[in-house]
């Protein structure tokens, strides 16, 4: 391995999961329990874990905003990977319009960052979403992926999901969820995988991104 790429540096930019992490209201809280402990006649440690597919950091599948497409152990993961571009939003009124959009070159892959300090202790139910005009304008510049810190890409009190109906008819992908307190703007390789979840609306994911050496 060359020695660039031992020595790059990684931002972790996923939630602790926890049986405190705060969860989308009315949704399945996080809880593991230990099924199989050492000390009490087991030679190992073995826990069962009960949580929403939408727990912390996540990616949403196509399953999710419409009945007939995709789960997410169906979705190609080649938007997971890659170059990426981190934008602060944090200027941003409610959500994210075109106005609030920087130039983006040739970025694929936008994750957006709208709080001063990640809300990890409790819900935030005035979060920042992103405007469905500006999905549109990033589906038009040919951005495949989509992220943010915030817990859903639509308002807490949208029916309609429109920026999700958005995604849809650009076939892009989401990313909810993210902790981007640490990470200044600028270009970063993205590998937040999701699990191959059979019929899954969303998986979990370990979200990270990576420096990209000088050219």
């Amino acid at each position: 391995m060359s020695s660039w790429r031992s020595s790059r540096r990684i931002w972790d930019i996923s939630q602790r999961l926890h049986a405190g992490v705060p969860v989308w209201p009315g949704d399945t809280a996080f809880q593991q329990v230990g099924t199989w402990q050492m000390g009490k006649g087991s030679p190992v440690n073995v826990s069962a874990l009960t949580l929403s597919t939408h727990t912390g950091a996540h990616a949403d599948a196509p399953l999710h905003y419409d009945q007939s497409a995709p789960d997410i152990a169906s979705v190609e993961l080649d938007a997971y990977i890659g170059e990426c571009l981190v934008v602060d939003a944090r200027g941003s009124n409610g959500a994210i319009e075109v106005g609030d959009l920087p130039h983006l070159g040739s970025a694929d892959r936008v994750l957006f960052r709208t709080y001063a300090r990640f809300p990890h202790d409790e819900w935030d139910e005035g979060f920042t979403a992103i405007a469905p005009e500006t999905i549109e304008r990033l589906a038009v510049q040919g951005v495949k992926l989509v992220g943010i810190d915030s817990p859903s890409i639509d308002p807490q009190d949208s029916k309609t999901m429109d920026a999700h109906k958005a995604v849809l008819k650009a076939d892009m992908r989401i990313l909810e969820g993210l902790v981007l307190d640490d990470v200044s703007e600028g270009r970063y390789e993205l590998i937040a995988l999701p699990l191959p979840i059979v019929g899954g609306d969303a998986s979990p994911v370990r979200a990270i991104l990576r420096e990209i050496p000088d050219a």
